[in-house]
């Protein structure tokens, strides 16, 4: 297969909404990206739209029960933090980074979802000191390339304030403008900012705003970069989100209402025994049961609960049809929160919870959040793409998360096998 570029640069603004189109266009260099290129304001995330599961698809052009990274975290009931999908085995099949190696690729990640211990030339995977006695450097040196990242530790440590932004993506910036020196022919950059302020601020806060005009800034030092390299004129640049997000007020915590019937038995502080147990996807959440009687017993509960609008929950889906939409087939049910409604996984308190300033403040609640289902209105996420290998000045109407990933390959004159999505010729200079 041709391949149409020789760098290919791909930028996550987590959290980047359609929404966000009328403000980008007018940031210098969103706009000079946008004037040279091409671009889609109207991108399908998948379900449920939460960052690993998200990242999962755009590397691997599948959705989540196919890749596997069904949720962000572990189905691990009572854990207070439970573990990540941060590791490369949690996909299934291969990625846009692997076939980039097997095809002889230099390949460069830096804070890319499910990453750690993936065979990646330049890796500084997002993986977080999840233990007490968990040191967070170590953690990350341990899971990625060590060498790399020691050198990039040493030129900007100093920036970081442990896992606070803005701190933290301005680390990532100056490390990813150090790895373009390295010239990868393929680069995979995360950037969380927008994410963090839209939980803690709101969708359209002023510090939502403020991050997308940071947001620019990182664009425009990858973009000098690039030309200061010597490869702008061989690359080929994509920015892109992963979901979008919708402001919220209440919490509905499923969990409460299971142990008060008997599902959930609580030992001290820790679940001893489960029948059901719901895993909080945000917008969204996956009901898991033990066995069929259970199933029967959580769907007349859960019928009697959904159709009053105050307990928060849209709509039930069954095991069988999440598994339709891409979700987790192994769930009994799915649940899709009300507007101004998100799932917490929490064990005690009340079933609904309003959410307070102290909460947002405490870090116990969030005030945005994503894990809605993609046909939701107003929550599709955007693509810009531009440089070698693109068209420019093209509007493609609509596309889909999983479309990403073979879009990526072809650029890079490579195929993604066994996939759900397809490449968008319109955008490619073929």
């Amino acid at each position: 297969m041709k391949r149409l570029t020789d760098h290919l640069i791909v930028i996550s603004f987590d959290c980047l909404s359609a929404l966000d189109y009328p403000i980008l266009k007018g940031l210098p260099h969103f706009q000079e990206l946008l004037a040279h290129g091409s671009f889609c304001k109207k991108v399908e995330s998948i379900y449920p739209s939460v960052t690993y599961p998200c990242h999962a698809t755009i590397v691997t052009g599948k959705y989540p029960n196919r890749h596997g990274v069904v949720n962000n975290t572990l189905l691990q009931p009572g854990w207070k933090s439970p573990d990540w999908h941060w590791y490369r085995k949690s996909i299934n099949g291969t990625t846009l980074y692997d076939e980039a190696r097997r095809a002889g690729m230099t390949t460069a990640a830096l804070l890319w979802p499910v990453t750690a211990k993936a065979d990646i030339d330049y890796n500084m995977p997002e993986i977080f000191a999840n233990r007490p006695w968990h040191n967070q450097i170590l953690v990350s040196l341990l899971n990625g390339s060590p060498l790399y990242q020691l050198k990039m530790n040493r030129l900007f440590g100093h920036m970081r304030n442990g896992l606070a932004q803005p701190e933290l993506d301005d680390f990532v910036l100056e490390s990813t403008v150090e790895t373009i020196k390295m010239k990868p022919d393929l680069l995979l950059v995360h950037f969380t900012d927008l994410d963090t302020e839209r939980h803690y601020h709101g969708f359209s806060s002023d510090k939502a705003h403020e991050a997308l005009r940071r947001h620019d800034d990182r664009l425009g030092r990858i973009i000098k970069a690039l030309k200061e390299n010597g490869i702008y004129d061989k690359s080929t640049i994509i920015a892109l989100g992963d979901h979008s997000a919708l402001d919220e007020s209440m919490a509905v915590q499923l969990n409460i209402l299971l142990k008060e019937r008997g599902f959930i038995t609580v030992t001290g502080e820790k679940v001893s025994n489960w029948k059901a147990y719901c895993k909080g996807c945000d917008g969204s959440a996956y009901v898991y049961t033990k066995d069929r009687e259970t199933t029967q017993e959580i769907k007349l509960l859960l019928e009697r609960v959904q159709p009053d609008p105050s307990n928060g929950i849209e709509t039930i889906f069954t095991g069988e049809e999440a598994a339709k939409m891409g979700a987790d087939e192994h769930c009994a049910f799915m649940l899709e929160a009300r507007l101004g409604f998100y799932f917490k996984d929490a064990l005690n308190g009340s079933y609904i919870h309003t959410i307070t300033p102290e909460d947002v403040k405490e870090k116990r609640y969030t005030y945005g959040s994503h894990g809605y289902s993609p046909k939701k209105d107003n929550y599709s996420t955007i693509l810009m793409a531009a440089g070698k290998g693109i068209r420019s000045n093209i509007e493609i109407p609509s596309m889909r998360l999983i479309d990403e990933g073979p879009t990526f390959a072809k650029l890079l004159g490579l195929s993604l096998k066994d996939i759900d999505g397809t490449p968008i010729e319109e955008l490619l200079d073929n």
